[in-house]
């Protein structure tokens, strides 16, 4: 077993009961309004050792996402070899972490411009589409990226979304995968202390 480096480990949640129900509540509101912004920072408590802690090396949606949602069942794919992460959510979570694309059932994805393909990742059987991976992705803003149209469940109409990093061959590997319901995966794309949620049932129009 990987040692933790207990002098450089991450704080976790002040309250790990209570934060983690706040951030739970923040990711189902993100995913039940798609294309909309949600500060997970309102969810937390003001804790400044973990955001000194984590500094750029993390957005502090992911880690606080990851601290709520990870658990000794659900091996978490981070990429990167981000050290510092993998061992808070080991220690604060007991999740395991895993090398491989596939066993993943969380994956932080750092790089929005490199990412791995996403049918690498699991994205369910239709008899069990709750196994699909959750993909948290790293971007370099939220609201500066081209506008593209989204429409499903949780929309009125349609709502333009502007998330930068993206490219558009991302946006072509989830659309397939979009076909494929219920299987599919549920993304969250992560910047700073905010994050904005697109689940599996969001077409999103690419020119």
């Amino acid at each position: 077993m990987m040692q933790i480096d207990m002098a450089a480990l991450v704080p976790g949640f002040n309250d790990p009961v209570h934060d983690a129900q706040r951030v739970f509540r923040a990711l189902l509101e993100a995913l039940s309004r798609p294309g909309s912004i949600v500060a997970i920072d309102a969810a937390l408590p003001n804790n400044h050792a973990m955001r000194d802690a984590l500094a750029h090396r993390v957005p502090l949606a992911a880690f606080a996402s990851l601290l709520a949602l990870a658990d000794y069942s659900t091996p978490v794919f981070i990429d990167g070899g981000n050290a510092a992460f993998g061992d808070a959510l080991r220690f604060h979570a007991s999740a395991p972490l895993t090398p491989n694309h596939s066993e993943a059932a969380f994956a932080y994805l750092g790089d929005a411009a490199a990412l791995p393909a996403l049918d690498a990742f699991s994205s369910g059987e239709p008899e069990t589409p709750e196994d699909a991976a959750t993909l948290f992705i790293r971007v370099p803003s939220l609201t500066e990226g081209e506008p593209l149209v989204w429409r499903g469940p949780g929309i009125e109409d349609e709502r333009s979304v502007a998330i930068a990093g993206l490219t558009r061959d991302f946006w072509q590997q989830r659309a397939a995968l979009t076909a494929q319901f219920p299987c599919g995966m549920d993304c969250y794309f992560v910047a700073g202390g905010a994050l904005v949620g697109l689940p599996r049932t969001t077409q999103v129009e690419v020119n």
